[in-house]
């Protein structure tokens, strides 16, 4: 797969991407991710990215005339159409549903907004999708874009260790809900010990208790996933 991020500050990215489940994907070549910097776009002698918005307002936009060359700068250096998207407190919110369906994508080209956005000629010129990580307002689109390819880096064949944590976790089990509470060594610490049905060595009981306990954590702390199923306990059982 490949993604390119189009970004004023690229430095923000570098030590995210080199390291951890990135940086290996990258190693591995699970993973084309690169960085497209903003700034060469940028128009007169200063290579000013931004203006002030018509009508008035606070803040500066990214302008149109600077995005849409960066987009197809990035497109037209790679064999493979590009899904476009921008990130924005507008969009559709990144769940582990939409993460899924990305990693799905051959090319994914990435716009991290900064300032107080961006000429909304951008978006329609690129035929680009704006995509949100919450009901929040960053600093800038950055953040974001690391979330997002974070997300879907992970769900791709080779990037984890493991398969089986990735159908175990939050939000990717079976019933869609919590993941059920963990832990490892020591067996007891400060006073509080391992449940007993963790160390039983009776994998189908494991099962069950952290099916129930996903369940119950997912009805107390997030109700909205459980919406058209049937609730659990309304408290996990430790």
């Amino acid at each position: 797969m490949r993604i390119q991020v189009v970004t004023l500050f690229p430095e923000m990215f570098r030590g995210v991407f080199g390291t951890s489940i990135i940086g290996r994907a990258r190693r591995r070549g699970v993973i084309d991710l690169r960085l497209v910097p903003l700034r060469p776009f940028g128009r007169g002698p200063h290579r000013s990215t931004d203006d002030y918005p018509f009508g008035g307002g606070a803040g500066m936009l990214l302008r149109a005339d600077v995005l849409v060359p960066a987009v197809e700068w990035a497109q037209a250096h790679a064999p493979e159409p590009a899904r476009v998207l921008f990130t924005s407190p507008r969009g559709r919110v990144l769940t582990q549903g939409l993460a899924a369906e990305l990693s799905r994508e051959a090319h994914l080209i990435v716009v991290a907004g900064h300032y107080e956005g961006y000429d909304e000629r951008a978006l329609l010129l690129t035929g680009g999708e704006e995509v949100s990580v919450g009901d929040f307002v960053l600093s800038g689109g950055e953040i974001p874009a690391m979330a997002l390819v974070d997300a879907v880096v992970r769900l791709l064949p080779g990037a984890l260790g493991s398969a089986e944590s990735i159908r175990e976790e939050s939000f990717s089990g079976p019933d869609g809900g919590l993941e059920a509470p963990q832990y490892t060594r020591p067996l007891v610490y400060r006073g509080l010990a391992v449940p007993e049905v963790l160390v039983s060595g009776n994998h189908a009981a494991v099962a069950h208790w952290r099916q129930e306990q996903s369940r119950a954590l997912t009805a107390a702390r997030r109700p909205d996933l459980l919406a058209g199923r049937v609730a659990g306990p309304k408290k996990p059982v430790l």
